[in-house]
């Protein structure tokens, strides 16, 4: 039986190959006579689990070894408390805002620290980016943080800033949540690199942090201690018992990944995608997407019907064909196509074959 297209947001559509791996150990994991979900998280299989999750992680993402990779809990919205408890020192921080994830990091940030917004896009609705060089970094912030996709308004850094260029000594912190193993990640640029693998890496309940070495060991008094990444780096992320299904079904992902061709061949697949769904929407009268073309997101698609009276007979009919969670996010509307690694280009081509029959029906 084939299975829908799911254009969830988050948790999203996972390789059914992982899904059937997953499945096909659920009570025995290579021969154990455990369940993941049963084992030691100190144990001798566990371990192994964990460790061929971080190698594979390392090298689909080529992080560098002075970096360290950290398995924790909480999602992207706890690491908005999180960041600012290790890296700030109660100091200041600058914020780029871009959408709505980017402003919930600033507004949870300044319960810990000082926050200053470099930049926003709020005048532009959240449908451009700031453009770099007006930036109005400051010249104590103890970190530069930007949301790299924000899944709500659709706009993406298809490049990282290069905040040196740009006059500071600040780390980047970037939130990676929706567009991690996506695309490369120049990790020149970047301080520390955050996100829920609800979206591109497997389900809920893991969170993955990548933290260069020096910003160690500057966290705040007040930070619990397992949210502390030195420790939990000095515990290889067992400080506490860390989400290990979900660490499990990440690592399944990382080699389905790997199989695939690696992050190289997800951004030519994601371009490819997203091309074909933003080249529809563009030549129709009938739907709308208003972010600027320089910074759509290749993974977050929201789109418009111009006639909005329209919606729930689009939604409707969308389920009818196998189509599924494209209702857009409650704070702006419309629809919105999420179309992580996960999604192949045959769902996007249902899709859009889909937005031209309910078009011409409407007519």
């Amino acid at each position: 039986m084939m299975r829908p297209f799911n254009f969830s947001a988050g948790p999203a559509a996972m390789p059914a190959e992982v899904l059937q791996e997953a499945a096909s150990e659920m009570l025995d994991w290579h021969g154990s006579g455990m369940s993941v979900m049963e084992m030691s998280h100190r144990g001798k299989e566990f371990m192994s689990i964990r460790d061929q999750a971080e190698a594979d992680l390392r090298e689909l993402l080529a992080i560098p070894e002075h970096f360290k990779v950290l398995f924790m809990q909480g999602g992207g919205l706890a690491e908005n408390a999180i960041v600012p408890l290790n890296l700030s020192r109660g100091a200041a921080a600058d914020f780029v805002v871009t959408g709505s994830w980017s402003k919930k990091s600033a507004a949870e940030a300044q319960k810990y620290c000082r926050v200053h917004e470099a930049a926003s896009n709020t005048s532009d609705n959240h449908t451009c980016l700031p453009d770099p060089g007006h930036w109005q970094l400051n010249s104590d912030a103890q970190y530069v943080h930007i949301c790299g996709n924000e899944t709500i308004n659709g706009v993406e850094f298809h490049e990282l800033p290069d905040l040196k260029s740009l006059g500071s000594d600040a780390p980047l912190v970037v939130d990676f949540s929706s567009h991690v193993a996506s695309r490369p990640v120049d990790w020149s640029r970047v301080g520390l690199a955050f996100g829920g693998a609800q979206k591109n890496l497997g389900p809920a309940g893991l969170t993955l942090v990548v933290v260069r070495e020096d910003l160690l060991g500057r966290s705040m008094s007040v930070c619990p201690s397992a949210f502390d990444y030195a420790t939990v780096a000095t515990h290889q992320s067992m400080y506490n018992t860390p989400p290990t299904y979900a660490i499990y079904v990440a690592g399944l992902t990382f080699q389905w990944l790997k199989r695939q061709g690696g992050v190289a061949e997800m951004e030519r697949r994601n371009v490819a995608k997203a091309a074909l769904l933003y080249g529809f929407i563009d030549g129709s009268d009938f739907y709308v997407n208003k972010v600027a073309k320089d910074c759509r997101s290749r993974m977050n698609v929201p789109f418009f019907l111009r006639d909005e009276t329209r919606n729930d007979a689009f939604l409707t009919g969308a389920k009818a064909r196998g189509l599924l969670q494209l209702k857009g996010h409650k704070s702006v509307g419309g629809m919105r196509a999420s179309i992580y690694n996960a999604m192949p280009m045959e769902g996007v081509q249902a899709l859009v074959d889909y937005m031209r029959d309910f078009e011409h029906s409407q007519a």
